[in-house]
């Protein structure tokens, strides 16, 4: 951005995320939680758009815990080119470090590591492999629900009202990608269009290379793709006739 500025070149910048997954009240866990785990390891954690914070009902926690431990076993930490692997190694030593640093540091801020932890997966030492690592009790003024990790690390925090949920949403620096979990599509839409974020799923993971890609706040300016992608680097004239 400072070194466009110099020539007064227009810039696109997509940065980082924080992106909340609200699972709403009556969400089916069966389906919820899967959609969920799979936002937050896509690309082992490393994705920009990863639901790196799952928003649930206070009421419904120990539920969420059982579904997740339940589910842990299809997120399988392996070779990248294995099919069966759902969770590959970090991109180098220094981001491997980076991520072990942001799981000490929830520890030592009082959130419980429900699966996963510090070091190694059994039987890859030799890697930058991480544990996925889901953390419950979880604050959203903790770092690790504040910064961006950028590793296979999901924090689960608690809220009583869908009134809280969008505030807890949309206590970030950044609005890049969020989620919204619940079966009755209208209450979802109306969830979503409070969410402070450049684009809301419902229910799951989706793309269409139509809909504009950015983000709010310090997670970037200006969109890409589709219509608004394009005009983000055109100007209009005007030429008009008396």
């Amino acid at each position: 951005m400072r070194d466009g500025a110099a020539t007064m070149k227009r810039v696109t910048l997509e940065l980082g995320g924080k992106s909340p997954t609200i699972l709403l009240d009556d969400a089916a866990l069966e389906q919820a939680i899967p959609s969920a785990l799979v936002l937050a390891f896509m690309n082992s954690g490393q994705a920009c758009a990863a639901g790196t914070r799952l928003l649930v009902p206070k009421s419904r926690l120990d539920e969420v815990k059982r579904a997740i431990r339940d589910e842990m076993h299809a997120f399988t930490v392996g070779d990248p080119a294995d099919p069966k692997t759902a969770v590959g190694p970090m991109v180098s030593q220094n981001q491997y470090e980076r991520v072990q640093s942001y799981i000490r540091k929830g520890i030592e801020e009082g959130a419980e590591v429900l699966v996963g932890g510090e070091g190694h997966p059994a039987g890859f030492e030799a890697g930058y492999f991480v544990k996925p690592t889901v953390f419950v009790n979880v604050k959203n003024d903790m770092t690790i629900a504040q910064e961006e990790i950028f590793g296979p690390v999901l924090c689960v925090i608690t809220y009583d009202s869908e009134d809280e949920a969008i505030r807890i949403a949309n206590d970030s620096k950044y609005g890049l990608h969020s989620c919204v979990l619940w079966p009755d599509v209208h209450r979802a839409r109306r969830v979503a269009s409070q969410i402070r974020a450049g684009r809301v799923v419902i229910n799951g993971m989706t793309d269409d290379p139509k809909a504009p890609w950015g983000g709010f706040k310090y997670s970037g300016f200006g969109r890409e793709y589709g219509q608004y992608g394009i005009e983000a680097f055109l100007e209009t004239r005007a030429i008009l006739e008396s």
